[in-house]
């Protein structure tokens, strides 16, 4: 597949795939912490198989190791945090405010890598932004206290999405291989250890009722997490910061699309008018400079 060699390509699938994550987390009828447990596992155990029947080697620098276990804290406090935030507040908005990375990307990236954005993209932003936000449509009067601690556990996957792209950037910033399945492996098995233990402490049931919930999380590990996490990981180094939060707000917007064509969510002329203007800005702030790939 030859269009999969253009990092921008790459990136855009990736974020497509994991938008349908809030499909089978709705889908299954487990524990937050239990689903997160198996997207990982299923995932991580697929892409272990691939690489020990293409006989690669599994051995990191021990600076790899370093950045690939802060992706995994990372990564692990995002999907925690996130899927509480979808209980207090529901999937809209904690989505909407889980792509608040995209100013963390932003800033580190300049702070970080001398990454200045772009005008277009700095009017992308809040484009963007103001799109999904009509998609949404959240009142901020009157709010209970469930509902701001769930408003601070949006903004806390947002604060560990970024940390987890940031790290597993520099993970890959000298891999000389085009897709990142041996990193996604080892991060999604640490992850799927890190969630093992909290639903230990948390005192949930790691077991999985129905046949039906098996697929559902079979399907969520395969395709949600593992093909679209080594498509998004093997893009990062080869895009700007700007580029890759920009591109994966594409992520809620799908979500959107997909909460109506499967489960019926009423859609308003508001809301479809806020999609447009949020994919016109994914596109308006992902453009590259130059007709490079």
């Amino acid at each position: 597949m030859r269009f999969l060699a253009n990092a921008r390509v790459r990136l855009f699938a990736g974020a497509a795939l994991i938008s349908l994550s809030p499909v089978w987390v709705k889908l299954v009828s487990v524990s937050p912490t239990t689903s997160g447990v198996y997207r990982t596992l299923f995932g991580g155990v697929a892409l272990l198989i691939y690489l020990l029947l293409t006989r690669q080697r599994l051995r990191l620098s021990r600076p790899v190791g370093a950045m690939l276990l802060a992706a995994s804290v990372f990564f692990a406090l995002d999907l925690w945090f996130w899927h509480r935030s979808i209980n207090y507040i529901g999937p809209g908005l904690s989505t909407l405010l889980a792509n608040f990375q995209v100013f963390f990307m932003m800033l580190a990236g300049i702070i970080l890598y001398g990454q200045a954005p772009r005008p277009v993209q700095l009017v992308a932003v809040p484009l963007a932004l103001l799109g999904l936000g009509l998609i949404v449509g959240f009142d901020w009067s009157e709010l209970p206290a469930d509902y701001r601690l769930g408003l601070i556990f949006g903004l806390l996957t947002a604060v560990c999405y970024a940390g987890y792209l940031l790290t597993m950037r520099a993970a890959r910033a000298d891999a000389l291989d085009a897709l990142p399945t041996r990193e996604v492996a080892i991060m999604s098995l640490t992850v799927a250890g890190i969630l093992a233990i909290s639903a230990y402490f948390e005192g949930v049931s790691l077991a999985i009722p129905t046949l039906a919930d098996a697929g559902w999380l079979l399907g969520y590990g395969l395709l949600s997490h593992c093909v679209g996490m080594v498509l998004i990981a093997s893009s990062l180094p080869r895009v700007s910061t700007t580029e890759a939060g920009l591109a994966l707000l594409l992520q809620p917007t799908l979500s959107f699309i997909w909460d109506a064509l499967f489960f019926a969510r009423p859609v308003t002329t508001i809301e479809l008018f806020g999609a447009v203007i949020a994919l016109a800005a994914i596109y308006l702030g992902s453009r590259p400079v130059s007709n490079q790939a």
